[in-house]
């Protein structure tokens, strides 16, 4: 376990993405609503801001979860081509011999 750690064999920061992803999620819903209830007390542009928060409920885990997947598709593709790397390697060695 701690081999694995120490020598970066097993990635944890995909591990953290999704962390980094309830967090956000939980600070988009938050926001929204904050900006919903703003919106209800405030006299004027509060349709605007409940617009705004209810747009921010829909829309921000969406694009949080858009940038979350992007930042996890790097990691799929480092190991696809570590994978490779790996085959072409073990090929060559059997051409070789």
């Amino acid at each position: 376990m701690i081999q694995k750690f120490l020598s970066f064999d097993k990635m944890i920061t995909p591990t953290i993405i999704k962390v980094v992803f309830w967090i956000g999620l939980a600070i988009t819903v938050l926001t929204g609503l904050g900006t919903m209830i703003a919106g209800f007390n405030s006299y004027y542009g509060s349709g605007f801001q409940v617009f705004t928060g209810l747009l921010t409920i829909i829309l921000g885990p969406l694009v949080i979860r858009i940038y979350c997947e992007l930042l996890i598709l790097m990691f799929k593709m480092n190991d696809a081509l570590q994978d490779i790397r790996e085959h072409v390697t073990v090929s060559k060695r059997d051409t070789i011999e």
